[in-house]
């Protein structure tokens, strides 16, 4: 006899299912990609059908596949992709348009005219974001004012907003509930009295109505009412938070200064700051970290947009290699060759939604493996921008750094990335922590937990990268022109 969760995982371009047993051991795990549409340059949406459908099938196959007495499962956590926003109808479930993805820059207009109008710094004091189209606010807006009927249905009291989280919980079990890191993301939650703000309601023209009632991570979300689902087991939902604080948590770092870093289809950043909400003063987000046994946590948070997805577009889209473990060169050079991967604008700090991507420096010299580790550089530096602007806020030196996620397992970026910022990084055994922060998360609620103490025992390393004298090329200078020659090719084609 034993004791299991099960963890949702909705990601940017796939779902997961991931089984753990009571000591984190994962026993069992399945995946579905699904389609990303781009209706016009710059926009990106998701069909929340898919993603539903998808997440019932992933949680049935598991039910299907696993070996083991149903009353033996704890209950069902879910972490996110974040941001991303889902509009439906009250009255039947279903989505009045696509999801709008967090990648997606078709809101940008709403943006620059907030910021045109000075609403900067309402709304970082408020919610610890800055104006961009990555957060909710302006998404929600945007189908507000370009989808027919949708503000009708608002004004009727006939219209909800989820982030996905937000939208599986209501699809599975009837409620409309998401957790306390999901609202702190909307641009419409306010950190500090932790509640949504209806100033920032009022400037978007939102109505109150149509927001999710917002509860602590390790709540009772629910029991899930999908036969698909039910028929099988009385199966509670008991654990939410999104992806990046997912990591936080299954990262363990629940001390102040612990950092983090995820890569996925973008890399994240997330540095806790305990009870105080610090504000960056160089480009990065104040957010929630976590809200645990009604303990607070606040983070610092740098979002980096393209990571992995980097490494898939020169293996899919130029097929430059043939498979992403091809991207592990041993001639360590690019030749002189820079790579920006804006390929949906620039995260933390540059914070440029019209941001394009470039190859720079290339002569009739260049091979396919110049690019490939231009790559590799070209996702180091930016994520090396963020870390030097955390030292610089909090003012002391990041000692030790915890990575998880795809990329985590490149070797070569790895150590790149301990040689720029002169710290440790150490890889997690489980290369997916934000599952295994929902497994936590559970845990707590069903007792298998006691503490965050407790769980911060159960942290295993996979591997560490010290810095070291191998003479990996780094030409940091010649990065900083070549984001700056991007910066200005985006004002050209504004």
């Amino acid at each position: 006899m034993g004791k299991y969760i099960i963890a949702f995982d909705q990601g940017t371009t796939s779902s997961r299912t991931i089984v753990f047993d009571e000591r984190a051991n994962i026993i069992y795990s399945k995946s579905k990609e699904f389609e990303q549409f781009y209706p016009k340059n710059g926009y990106v949406e998701l069909d929340p059908l898919v993603i539903y459908n998808d997440c019932v099938d992933l949680l049935v196959s598991a039910l299907k596949d696993i070996n083991i007495d149903y009353s033996e499962i704890l209950g069902l956590g879910i972490t996110n992709q974040r941001e991303t926003t889902v509009l439906w109808d009250k009255r039947t479930g279903m989505p009045v348009y696509n999801a709008i993805c967090w990648q997606s820059g078709q809101s940008s207009a709403i943006c620059e005219d907030l910021k045109n109008k000075g609403y900067d710094n309402l709304i970082e004091s408020k919610t610890g974001l800055i104006i961009n189209p990555y957060f909710s606010a302006s998404k929600i807006k945007w189908i507000l004012d370009n989808v027919e009927g949708v503000k009708e249905l608002m004004d009727e009291g006939n219209l909800m907003f989820g982030t996905i989280d937000s939208w599986l919980i209501y699809k599975l079990t009837g409620n409309h509930y998401t957790d306390i890191t999901n609202a702190s993301r909307t641009m419409l939650f306010n950190i500090h009295t932790l509640n949504w703000d209806q100033e920032l309601l009022d400037l978007f023209g939102i109505n109150k109505n149509i927001l999710p009632k917002v509860l602590d991570c390790d709540s009772s979300f629910g029991f899930v009412k999908e036969e698909r689902i039910s028929k099988y087991l009385n199966l509670e939902i008991c654990g939410v938070a999104g992806d990046q604080e997912a990591s936080l948590i299954g990262h363990t770092c629940f001390n102040e200064n612990e950092l983090k870093i995820t890569y996925g289809t973008g890399s994240f950043m997330l540095l806790n700051t305990g009870i105080e909400a610090k504000k960056s003063n160089n480009g990065l987000l104040t957010t929630i970290g976590y809200k645990i046994k009604g303990n607070l946590a606040y983070a610092l948070e740098g979002s980096v947009f393209i990571a992995g997805a980097a490494f898939k577009f020169i293996r899919d889209n130029l097929e430059i290699v043939k498979k992403l473990d091809d991207i592990e060169f041993s001639s360590l050079t690019s030749n002189g060759v820079i790579f920006v991967p804006a390929l949906t604008g620039l995260g933390a700090p540059y914070w440029q939604s019209e941001a394009r991507g470039a190859f720079l420096g290339l002569t009739r010299a260049s091979t396919k493996s110049d690019l490939a580790f231009a790559t590799i550089l070209g996702v180091a530096y930016l994520n090396y921008d963020v870390f030097k602007i955390m030292e610089s806020d909090i003012n002391s030196n990041i000692k030790s750094v915890s990575a998880d996620g795809g990329a985590s397992l490149n070797k070569i970026l790895m150590q790149t990335e301990a040689n720029l910022f002169k710290s440790t990084i150490n890889t997690l055994s489980i290369s997916e922590a934000t599952s295994l922060g929902v497994y936590y998360l559970v845990g707590l609620n069903k007792g298998l937990f006691k503490s965050l103490d407790e769980i911060k025992s159960h942290y295993k390393l996979r591997r560490t990268y010290n810095p070291n004298d191998i003479k990996y090329e780094i030409d940091y200078e010649k990065w900083q022109c070549a984001i700056k020659a991007v910066e200005v090719f985006s004002e050209t084609t504004k």
